[in-house]
């Protein structure tokens, strides 16, 4: 397979013209995971030392392994509630170390990292309490933050059950947003008892990237949006070692209106697949209910028929009834 002129690999061959179809079916319809990021890990890794690495909210350890295999030699990966196929992951690499609480509490508990990576309860209270941690800290690290766009950038979600007290949660519903139209749908972006979305986005203390403003207010730590998957968000604090190499090498995916204007498109597309599967689905529970209707109809109608066969005939019978007594 030859290479595209910026190097992706994907063009196939005069020979072979399905590889970029091959590629394109082996990715799963709604692109979320951090591994996506790698070439910006690697820009981080290429101009800072990171030796140290806190991952909050793991996926499948793969990611975790991408900070192992790019140079860190211990990498903190928090998440709750492991399942046994993360713990088999972990243990098979050294470098990384699995921590079975929650965020933010446990960042205390932990080394002060040089690459700090929030993935884990996308809401304001969480974020804003992480990064403030950070921020007082680890002066030197590097923090990534995901989703901080559509749809977790100015509306909270809450992985349930949800630790938060009443004061830091807003009203939730298990309907979720979608790109269509501003209010929540159970046809949108839901969280099949997973999680739950604010019922309304926007004001105050909503949302990821309003949980970043306000914790970077008034410091002189920078903030590079990178805009596709939902979102990634890198801040660093201006005079750390080679911040302005690490701002200035992300620049061509901050700047690209490109990146933009696919994300925006992505999740448009994902959405109007959401709404018609929702369709669907109410249109074969609707097939469904009519076939039962015509079921209870029919054992109506021979329950009647046969009681019709019971009786004494007297006269002459309809052409209609005289059918149904066939």
């Amino acid at each position: 397979m030859t290479s595209s002129p910026d190097g992706s690999g994907i063009t196939g061959t005069r020979t072979d013209p399905h590889a970029q179809s091959r590629q394109a079916r082996r990715q799963p319809i709604l692109l979320h995971s951090m591994s996506v990021f790698r070439e910006i890990f690697e820009l981080i890794f290429a101009n800072r030392s990171i030796s140290t690495v806190v991952e909050i909210g793991v996926e499948s350890g793969q990611v975790s392994g991408i900070y192992a295999e790019l140079g860190a030699s211990a990498v903190y990966g928090v998440d709750p509630r492991p399942d046994d196929g993360l713990r088999a992951t972990f243990a098979a690499n050294d470098a990384l170390h699995l921590v079975a609480k929650a965020s933010p509490g446990v960042l205390a508990e932990l080394p002060v990292a040089d690459l700090y990576v929030l993935d884990g309860d996308h809401n304001y209270a969480v974020v804003h309490e992480e990064l403030s941690w950070i921020l007082r800290n680890a002066p030197d690290a590097v923090v990534l933050m995901h989703d901080v766009l559509w749809p977790c950038s100015r509306r909270d979600l809450y992985y349930e059950p949800s630790p938060l007290s009443a004061d830091d949660k807003l009203p939730s519903s298990d309907d979720g947003p979608t790109v269509w139209h501003d209010e929540l749908t159970p046809a949108g972006f839901v969280g099949a008892g997973a999680f739950t979305s604010a019922l309304q986005a926007g004001g105050e203390r909503n949302g990821v990237m309003t949980a970043v403003e306000d914790a970077l207010a008034g410091t002189d730590w920078s903030f590079t949006l990178i805009p596709a998957v939902f979102g990634l968000g890198v801040s660093l604090r201006s005079g750390s070692p080679a911040a302005a190499e690490l701002v200035a090498a992300l620049r061509p995916y901050s700047g690209s209106a490109l990146l933009a204007a696919m994300e925006n498109n992505r999740i448009a597309l994902y959405t109007r697949v959401l709404e018609q599967q929702f369709e669907a689905a109410a249109r074969i529970e609707d097939s469904a209910a009519l076939v039962e209707t015509i079921a209870a109809q029919r054992k109506e109608i021979e329950q009647l028929t046969g009681r019709l066969r019971r009786r004494p005939v007297t006269g002459r019978l309809s052409p209609l009834l005289a059918r149904l007594l066939r």
